[in-house]
């Protein structure tokens, strides 16, 4: 199960609507705001590939500048990989380039 820290840019006359938007959503837990549109939360998804659905479908909001990852861990899928049960595929991995 990845958890990560990030920071979530926002429009400052935007970020109390992009605070409420992140709390409502499922696997975000929203830690504090400043007034510059800083938001501080961690984002918790099943696999790594869920993770990146949900930065992306965040990067996609309109309340939303950017999001900055600060902290990732995906121990619990390291061990599958090591086994070679798994293929590993990073966060932000988007296939082969053609």
């Amino acid at each position: 199960m990845p958890i990560s820290g990030v920071v979530i840019r926002s429009q400052p006359r935007e970020r109390k609507e992009a605070v409420c938007y992140l709390a409502a959503l499922a696997g975000v837990e929203v830690y504090g705001s400043d007034a510059e549109g800083n938001i501080v939360a961690v984002l918790e998804t099943a696999t790594s590939e869920d993770m990146q659905e949900l930065i992306d479908r965040l990067n996609k909001d309109t309340r939303i500048a950017s999001v900055g990852l600060t902290y990732l861990n995906t121990e619990d899928e390291a061990q599958p990989v090591a086994e070679g049960e798994v293929t590993p595929r990073p966060l932000g991995f988007r296939g082969d380039c053609k």
